[in-house]
């Protein structure tokens, strides 16, 4: 058995396009040794350069480990102990707009936000975070990201990070499905998130839904209007009509995912974007997806440390603990992590170094 225990403990599972620095502390190992057998393979690496599945092998094996490449979402779930059904509760869905970037994105997240910022687009936010909590009254909670362009969102996909529950994409009725409309459809479908389409500009001269269904039906996107499985709703987001709607609509489809999570546990989730602010050191947006966050946890995101000092949610308000799918700033980090790093809460700080 001890032999068999051994055995295991020197097969590393990793997904492809692990760092060097990962991979010397899964082997315990100093990076600079792992630094050193690929110059003598004749290759320079950097220690966070990102190492193709070919040297993943070869580095392991002189090491004397082998390695055994694993799913993103595998990696994922060997981290969070599987919760019993009956510590999961209900958690309020996570949406990402996309679209092309004339047809009305940021004046629909605008609306819903009910805070009039595009006079300002430029610093005129002074809370601009990447995902915003807007809660309906009665209906409960939906948080939305606002990830720019869909780097973040491909960049996430690329490090395995499942973030979006459902995508809203928003087309201007008077236009067409653009090269981007199209791309946001397949980083949707690849992340298999249901999608809602808004047909925004609905109010102008020349809007012409029908058409928009019309061009999606020759892209194998078939609508509920036409017996497909698509919600669409008509808005305008310039003038807020049926925004109510769109917004039902998503917690229509919310209620058909049965979104849970256990929130007595601790923290998980991924990291939204980070950034270093003058006065109060590196700040960084996180999206807790299961568990709670507390002020005082020690967390570790991406390859850096920290302790929770404080959270603050996206009104600037502080707060003392963040749940499942709440956005939330979190002061304290050592460095800046990337958008899509997963973070985790640990019990202690120096389980945080260790890691």
């Amino acid at each position: 058995l001890a032999m068999e225990q051994e055995a295991q403990s020197k097969i590393l599972k990793v997904t492809e396009f692990v760092t060097a620095n990962e991979l010397a502390s899964m082997m315990d190992v100093p990076v600079t040794q792992i630094i050193g057998t690929c110059m003598s393979l004749g290759m320079f690496v950097s220690i966070n350069q990102r190492l193709d599945a070919e040297t993943l092998s070869i580095v392991a094996d002189e090491f004397g480990y082998q390695v055994e490449f694993v799913k993103p979402q595998d990696e994922e779930a060997n981290l969070d102990q599987p919760d019993e059904p009956e510590d999961l509760v209900p958690r309020s869905p996570i949406v990402t707009i996309m679209g092309h970037v004339d047809h009305g994105k940021t004046s629909l997240l605008d609306f819903i936000r009910k805070t009039n910022v595009i006079g300002g687009e430029a610093g005129g936010i002074t809370q601009h975070i990447g995902a915003y909590e807007v809660t309906l009254p009665e209906r409960g909670k939906i948080t939305f990201l606002d990830t720019p362009g869909h780097e973040a969102f491909t960049a996430m996909r690329a490090r395995g990070a499942q973030v979006t529950d459902i995508v809203i994409i928003v087309i201007a009725a008077d236009d067409s499905v653009m090269p981007q409309t199209r791309e946001a459809i397949n980083h949707a479908q690849a992340a298999g998130a249901p999608i809602i389409f808004a047909f925004n500009k609905i109010d102008k001269p020349g809007a012409n839904a029908d058409k928009v269904r019309e061009q999606l039906s020759t892209m194998n996107i078939l609508v509920e209007e036409w017996g497909g499985k698509y919600q669409t709703q008509e808005i305008s987001a310039k003038s807020g009509l049926n925004i109510d709607l769109l917004l039902e609509k998503v917690l229509l489809e919310a209620e058909l995912l049965e979104l849970k999570a256990n929130p007595n546990k601790r923290a998980v989730g991924t990291v939204i974007e980070a950034a270093l602010d003058k006065g109060r050191g590196i700040v960084t947006t996180v999206l807790v997806q299961a568990g709670r966050l507390k002020v005082g946890d020690p967390i570790l995101a991406g390859c850096y440390s920290g302790r929770v000092k404080a959270l603050t949610n996206e009104r600037g308000q502080r707060v003392e603990s963040a749940g499942p799918s709440t956005p939330v700033q979190v002061l304290g980090m050592q460095g800046a992590p990337t958008a899509g790093d997963r973070f985790n809460a640990l019990d202690s700080e120096t389980e945080a170094r260790e890691v």
